[in-house]
């Protein structure tokens, strides 16, 4: 969580230092610099979503061994995992994804998305930010311009990743040209190990709820004395925000993840995804507003089989990274909804673009932007369909091509946030939230 905004004038850096006084674990939550925000009334849409919880698989998933099997080509196209049939008549899954096929009806995927970036910084930026990157300016990804928009009566950080942010080569900070705080609040924690605990939420050693609040109210009155807090409340409206955040019962017990019952979190898989998608609902029902799930390890330039499926050599039971995909996916979407929670939430499953049609010598596939899948559930979408489709080998789309600034226009659309609104950076320039060629997926929100 080291996402410190660098334009600190001098007056802010004596504030920063007497903000040292109050002990806090939590100091790089706050925004001391003078960032314009943005003029937004009036622009917001009806919204069919209240939250996103993203499940991002960090490296490029083959759409050819999860969403967009190919059973008829040849076998070098197919690949090793067989496919299996779906409660949709004609619509088919990996094998590996026997619980999503059960309740394929509460999806829609998009399988024509289609993207000239085969970098996995510059695909991470494009599918986390709608815009194609630039050495001119670091746009803000989805939940940055979520948490900057979107406000939720919560103690809770409305931009969350689990366990943290390091996507795509850890080149991009979330925030963008918005203030530092809208960048993610990074876990930093595995969910699936027994001593997890987030600490960030830890008071300084000798420091309790009592002595933290003392300290606010006495950086308060020395801010007054000095008068060099001045034209800066908003400062200090993200301190007291950071010290409620440390000092409340509310927000430790949301990241407990150990009050869940065994049954519920079996449900979700022992695994590092399935926790963190289920700390993740834990999140969601508490007000946070975009939670991103980082699942590492779909790169698979080798030995697909073993990744994808086995998870490792002599392995008795698959417990690679589609089957876990498979119990965490459907551990959250089955949750949400027994919760009611499923229609305000949107999840949206997908990488930075999908693998070569083609196996390599080395029995895995290589980066290849032209055609790739995305998952999608809840949050008022039109579910129960396929969107677009590739060719016969998974080369190409073959009908209706999706652009990663499509689909930031209808997740915004969802969230109840105009795609053509336009914030400033730091200098005063207006920047749409997605390029103008953008055009919202009515298939999904009609």
């Amino acid at each position: 969580m080291k996402f410190i905004d660098r334009n600190f004038v001098r007056r802010d850096v004596l504030q920063l230092g007497s903000l040292f006084a109050l002990g806090l674990g939590t100091a790089d939550l706050l925004n001391l610099s003078k960032i314009a925000r943005a003029d937004e009334v009036g622009l917001r849409l009806k919204p069919r979503s209240k939250s996103c919880i993203l499940i991002w698989l960090d490296g490029g998933p083959s759409h050819l061994e999860t969403f967009d099997l190919k059973p008829d080509a040849p076998i070098e196209v197919r690949g090793p995992l067989e496919s299996i049939s779906t409660s949709i008549p004609g619509v088919h899954l990996s094998e590996s994804l026997p619980e999503m096929a059960k309740m394929i009806e509460k999806f829609a995927i998009i399988r024509s998305m289609t993207s000239p970036l085969g970098e996995h910084n510059f695909g991470t930026h494009y599918l986390m930010t709608g815009y194609k990157p630039t050495p001119v300016l670091e746009y803000p990804t989805l939940g940055g311009v979520a948490s900057h928009l979107l406000r939720s009566q919560t103690v809770l950080p409305q931009n969350l990743a689990i366990p943290d942010f390091q996507v795509g080569g850890g080149n991009l900070s979330g925030a963008g040209y918005l203030p530092s705080n809208h960048a993610p609040f990074s876990i930093s924690g595995d969910p699936a190990k027994p001593d997890f605990q987030v600490e960030d939420l830890e008071l300084a050693q000798g420091l309790d709820s009592a002595r933290l609040l003392r300290r606010q109210r006495y950086v308060h009155q020395l801010s007054e004395l000095n008068s060099f807090g001045g034209g800066s409340k908003n400062s200090f409206s993200d301190l007291d925000r950071s010290v409620e955040l440390v000092s409340s019962p509310t927000a430790r017990e949301a990241f407990q993840i150990d009050q869940e019952s065994p049954k519920t979190r079996q449900k979700y898989g022992p695994r590092t995804i399935g926790q963190s998608c289920l700390l993740a609902r834990r999140l969601i029902e508490r007000g946070a507003t975009f939670v991103t799930v980082n699942n590492r390890g779909w790169d698979t330039h080798n030995d697909l089989i073993t990744r994808l499926k086995d998870g490792y050599t002599g392995a008795k039971k698959p417990v690679g990274l589609i089957p876990s995909l498979d119990l965490a996916l459907s551990g959250l979407v089955n949750d949400l909804d027994e919760r009611g929670l499923l229609e305000q939430t949107l999840v949206v499953v997908m990488g930075e673009f999908g693998r070569t049609p083609k196996l390599n010598s080395a029995g895995g596939r290589d980066h290849w932007p032209r055609v790739f899948s995305v998952a999608l559930a809840g949050g008022g979408i039109r579910a129960a369909q396929l969107i677009g489709a590739s060719d016969a080998t998974g080369e190409s789309p073959a009908d209706r091509p999706v652009t990663p600034s499509d689909l930031a226009a209808t997740i915004y659309t969802l969230l109840g946030i105009d795609p053509q609104l336009e914030l400033k950076t730091t200098d005063g320039r207006p920047v749409r939230l997605t390029p103008h060629d953008a055009q919202v997926i009515q298939e999904l929100v009609g």
